[in-house]
């Protein structure tokens, strides 16, 4: 079910193969989930979605980050280990714009309330939001689109740990994590190349995955 609903999506088939594990990954601190000063709001209304972790409300011009998560950046390339594309390279999967995808389905024409706890360092609202009573931010978990980020917010470690035992999403893949791709990545445009970020990941501060390790024995290089 979950692998036909991505492949809807964007075209783009994420095997469940052998990927991160549970203790791969920490709860890291991004600078969305870092407050800097207090607030309490509802915000209601129909949304645009940004992307996976961002949304707009047109009719009060307010942007809001979901509180707990964090996702792929739009530009940003994951790698399926199980698929190959031309000269036998790891075949790149778009994580950013699926992560966006998944959440524009989720949340199609319905209205969305956001309860706003927070601004984050660049002044944007950050807060819990929900949908005919789904956490949006848990239905990105769910179906692995996301991480949690710090400090977690109650049960959300719990859906993601199911996440990446099912393989669902970016736990399927190798992807470098948000916060180093951030720090790292000098080409922030859509037309960022899969080979930059798969330099990255050879370079990477951070092990993601044990299988990623492996693969290093026999070095294939990614799709340009």
């Amino acid at each position: 079910m979950q692998a036909t609903c991505f492949a809807a999506l964007l075209a783009v088939s994420v095997a469940t193969s052998p990927c991160w594990s549970a203790d791969a990954v920490g709860l890291r601190t991004t600078p969305s989930s870092l407050p800097s000063e207090a607030v309490s709001k509802a915000i209601t209304g129909r949304v645009a979605i940004i992307d996976g972790r961002t949304l707009w409300f047109p009719g009060s011009a307010e942007k809001v980050l979901l509180a707990g998560i964090d996702v792929c950046e739009l530009p940003q390339w994951a790698f399926d280990p199980t698929r190959y594309g031309k000269n036998t390279a790891l075949k790149p999967v778009p994580c950013g714009p699926l992560a966006k995808a998944w959440l524009k389905r989720v949340v199609s024409d319905d209205q969305v309330t956001c309860r706003v706890t927070a601004f984050d360092s660049d002044g944007t609202y950050v807060g819990s939001c929900s949908m005919s009573g789904r956490d949006l931010a848990v239905e990105m978990l769910r179906v692995g689109w996301a991480r949690v980020a710090s400090p977690p917010l109650p049960g959300y470690a719990t859906w993601q740990r199911q996440a990446m035992e099912a393989r669902f999403g970016m736990w399927a893949t190798y992807v470098l994590d948000m916060d180093e791709w951030r720090g790292k990545a000098v080409d922030r445009t859509l037309e960022r190349r899969p080979i930059a970020d798969f330099n990255l990941l050879a370079e990477r501060g951070r092990e993601i995955s044990p299988p990623f390790a492996d693969a290093h024995k026999r070095p294939r290089r990614a799709d340009h």
